[in-house]
């Protein structure tokens, strides 16, 4: 062990520093350099086009669950008047939701040989029609009768529903046409499972 008075006294060839005291190391400053990729893939139109047309399914079917609001506010109905004339065509066509159900599962979320940003869409879409689902068969297993908590707990469903099902159309719709993926809650979730 060295004496407190070496640990202090000069060399001629040192520096005058003691030795209990770290060493200066040089710190770079300069960013280590890594290969920047910048490699972007835009979704092509058609599959943006088939994802966003996907989202139609769950909106046609789950429109019922606004006639509530549509009652208590005629208002505002006005924006869905120009998809009238398409909602009640593809409601005159016997099993058109049985049929557009299945042509989208097996049709677009299951062929492999789509991109996989249309697939995943689809799913979605697949997926929050099955949710719309649930809601309906419910009501029919617990007929909540005329009038009552059972009819206004009816009202409050279905205006949630409403409220759920366009936000879900319009988030997803405008997100598929910028070429993003839609993040819905609890059904992307459901459709990364199935993927």
């Amino acid at each position: 062990m060295a004496s407190l008075s070496s640990l202090f006294t000069p060399h001629p060839l040192k520096p005058l520093t003691p030795k209990f005291l770290p060493t200066r190391t040089r710190i770079s400053t300069r960013p280590k350099s890594t290969p920047i990729s910048a490699v972007y893939n835009p979704i092509p139109a058609k599959d943006r086009l088939i994802s966003a047309v996907s989202y139609f399914l769950p909106f046609f079917n789950g429109i019922q669950y606004g006639r509530f609001l549509f009652t208590q506010y005629p208002s505002l109905a006005l924006p869905f008047q120009p998809i009238l004339p398409i909602l009640s065509f593809y409601r005159s066509i016997p099993y058109a939701s049985f049929v557009t159900f299945f042509a989208l599962y097996l049709g677009i979320a299951r062929n492999e040989s789509l991109n996989q940003y249309t697939r995943f869409n689809a799913l979605q879409a697949v997926m929050l029609d099955v949710l719309l689902v649930l809601p309906m068969l419910i009501q029919r297993i617990f007929s909540p009768g005329q009038s009552g908590l059972g009819l206004q707990f009816t009202v409050w469903m279905h205006n949630g529903l409403f409220v759920f099902v366009v936000g879900c159309f319009v988030y997803g719709l405008v997100a598929c046409i910028l070429g993003k993926t839609p993040y819905l809650p609890f059904v992307t979730e459901a459709a990364n499972r199935q993927m």
